[in-house]
């Protein structure tokens, strides 16, 4: 059974100011979007689902069926304000979503097989694809899972803070821990998060997570679990999220499980910013001139 690519593209895109998700960065109008499907359709992967918001289902399906329904199934699912409060009551001022993890929970609906999830507005790079593809196909289990880790120092932005999850890894390049920074930036030639006033400093070869898991189904199940403690806790604070490392930290908390972090040689960046789309669009376009990538990715 072929993997599947969950994309995560329901955000409010707040810091970006606009629907980022579906900007066009490619020689031939491509959105960052249609280089992870191309990337997953050569690795293997048989599915795409897309986690959007209700709101933003016919532009995707404007602009990425006519482009890939004939190549590869395409799914869709919402990710909205009430999904899985079980009859809760939305806050009047939620106005986001509640996070990566209930994005995640989300898809349940639409996915059976071992899958991969990504963030719809980063560029992953072949390579990641095709060792997600190899573990979904051949290691992965309800027992064991992946991510993709990409060094810290690579996936900073020159234009303000960001998050990352930062991992802990042993010599056999388990997770043994992860951390959600949400204000990580370079100061003085050094790497820093703040948390609660202070600055705190982070190795440069750090690991971190950049939201390329590969899961089983099993994976939603705690999900479930922590996002109804999560509601408990925080329906009425309408800016806590609960984030997929927080199903990754939960995950490698039982006995016998193990998430492995796979190092990747591509290269990652995204568009966090504004600021960050010219970069972006340059560094795609030196992909195509490379011949890494075609000028269409349609032919």
């Amino acid at each position: 059974m072929k993997p599947t690519l969950v994309i995560m593209a329901a955000g409010m895109a707040s810091r970006y100011g606009s629907l980022k998700q579906i900007q066009r960065f490619g020689p031939s109008g491509e959105t960052i979007m249609d280089y992870s499907i191309y990337d997953a359709l050569r690795a293997g992967f048989g599915k795409v689902v897309f986690i959007i918001r209700k709101q933003f289902a016919n532009d995707f399906r404007e602009i990425f069926e006519p482009r890939w329904k004939d190549r590869i199934a395409m799914e869709y699912v919402f990710q909205e304000m009430n999904s899985f409060l079980e009859g809760q009551a939305v806050p009047a001022d939620r106005t986001k979503p509640w996070g990566t993890a209930h994005a995640v929970l989300c898809a349940s609906t639409s996915v059976n097989e071992p899958f991969a999830v990504i963030n719809a507005d980063d560029f992953y790079g072949r390579d990641s694809f095709e060792k997600s593809s190899h573990f979904l196909l051949h290691e992965a289990n309800d027992k064991t899972f992946s991510l993709i880790g990409y060094d810290l120092v690579k996936t900073l932005s020159e234009n303000g803070s960001v998050s990352r999850g930062v991992c802990q890894v042993n010599a056999q390049g388990h997770l043994v821990g992860i951390a959600e920074r949400t204000k990580i930036y370079m100061e003085d030639k050094r790497i820093v998060y703040e948390d609660d006033g202070r600055k705190v400093e982070v190795p440069s070869d750090s690991k971190v997570s950049m939201n390329f898991w590969c899961f089983t189904p099993a994976v939603f199940n705690i999900c479930k679990a922590l996002f109804d403690s999560f509601v408990a806790r925080n329906i009425h604070n309408p800016k806590a999220e609960l984030y997929v490392v927080d199903v990754g930290a939960t995950f490698i908390g039982r006995p016998g499980n193990v998430l492995k972090v796979i190092p990747t040689s591509s290269s990652w960046f995204g568009v966090t910013y504004k600021e960050d789309a010219p970069g972006v669009e340059s560094s795609i376009h030196e992909l195509v001139r490379s011949g890494q990538y075609p000028v269409s990715l349609w032919g």
